[in-house]
Parts: structure tokens; C-alpha cells; sequence
């Protein structure tokens, strides 16, 4: 039990190390919300780079810290030019159901590149196993919600969202449940146990209902 907390904490050190400045300043993908309603929004996302961690562990939870351990050596000079990069939010896992080990779920822990580095990502380390995901700009639909996110509650969420979704006028925007993925986006640090924010994230189609932006 005892090598299980040190596993844990070291884990846990990287984001709790991080300047108190940078962990309430960090830069995050630029979007303009297109429809809101009282349990999830719809947002359109610019294009945007993020670096992506593969994983093929079957828990969600440790997928996401072991994911994270490597971007975070990526951050401080793990890449070919040994450019340190400033941390950004949100810490993005995108779950695919069936795709892993034993029909498991596959897991991309991601984070989103910093504006100076979105034309040309600085090329990690082969031994990180990292590469660049290069996303087109599109809609995304979010439902927010507090503590931290678990395997025991992040499907959950994502079926709440999809309820929400489907007695909404973007009710065939999403082929939720499927082998397309959805995401948890994480923006707070381990340590901050008060005013958690973690949103569910699924791909929709702008196109696909007349909703007016605004």
C-alpha cells in the first residue's frame, strides 16, 4: 500500500510544482459558444494543436496520470530542441469504448500547445511516444461538472450529456454511444479539492440543426 501513495504522489508532484501564476493563468484553446442551454453548451473550437499522449492501460484514472507524466517531461525540455513550454489547460483524455486491450477503452491524454508553438510543435523525444494531433475547427458540446473525475463518474457524465443532447435540437448531431470518441477535460491541479471544474466534451455537427450562433 505504502509503494502504492509513493506511485500516486509522484504522479500527482508535477502539476502541484507548477508557479501558483501559471496554474491560474494558463493559456487555453480559443472557442465561441454557439448555443447554451441549462445543463451544456455548444462551442466551436478554432484549430488547434495538442500534443497526445496513446495509452493502453484500462483505467481511466491512471491512463491520465501516467499520460500526463509523460507531456509533463515534454513540457520541461524532453524534445529535440529542449524547448521548455509553459503548461496549459485543459489536461484532455479522449476515451474510445472498445478500442483497447480485451475490448477495453483506448485513452489520448492530451494538452493543448501553446500559441507560439501551434505552427510548429517542438518534436518530442521517441522515447515519450508522443506526437502532434492536428484538430480542424469544429463544434463540441460540454456539460460541466465539479470534483475529480473518475472512472466511477466520467460515463456518468457523458450520459447525461447525451440525454441533454437528445431532447435538444442537436439530437442527431452525435452518434454517442459508438466507437467515436468523447473526452474529460480536466482544468484544475490534484491538490485543489473546492471548486473543481471537469467538463465532458463530444464532437458535434454544426451543420446538422439551424440553431443560430450567438
Amino acid at each position: 500500500m505504502a509503494g502504492l501513495a509513493h506511485l500516486v504522489l509522484a504522479l500527482l508532484l508535477p502539476l502541484a510544482l507548477l508557479p501558483p501564476a501559471a496554474r491560474g493563468t494558463e493559456e487555453t484553446p480559443q472557442y465561441t459558444t454557439v448555443h447554451a442551454e441549462s445543463d451544456f453548451e455548444v462551442r466551436r473550437y478554432r484549430d488547434t494543436v495538442w500534443m497526445s499522449a496513446p495509452s493502453d492501460d484500462i483505467s481511466f484514472h491512471v491512463a491520465t496520470k501516467l499520460g500526463f507524466h509523460r507531456l509533463f517531461q515534454y513540457l520541461m525540455g524532453a524534445n529535440l530542441n529542449s524547448s521548455r513550454i509553459r503548461m496549459t489547460t485543459p489536461i484532455l483524455t479522449s476515451i474510445v469504448p472498445g478500442a483497447g486491450p480485451l475490448h477495453s477503452s483506448a485513452y489520448f491524454v492530451r494538452l493543448y500547445l501553446p500559441a507560439k508553438f501551434q505552427a510548429s510543435p517542438p518534436v518530442p523525444l521517441p522515447e515519450l511516444n508522443l506526437h502532434p494531433d492536428r484538430w480542424p475547427s469544429h463544434c463540441i458540446a460540454v456539460r460541466s461538472f465539479s470534483g475529480y473525475a473518475r472512472d466511477n463518474n466520467v460515463v456518468e457524465e457523458a450520459e447525461k450529456l447525451a440525454l441533454s443532447l437528445s431532447r435538444s435540437p442537436w439530437a442527431n448531431s452525435t452518434n454517442y454511444p459508438s466507437k467515436s470518441a468523447y473526452s474529460i477535460a480536466q482544468y484544475n491541479n490534484p491538490f485543489r479539492i473546492i471548486g473543481r471544474l471537469n467538463e465532458v466534451w463530444f464532437d458535434v455537427d454544426c451543420k446538422s440543426t439551424g440553431v443560430e450562433a450567438y
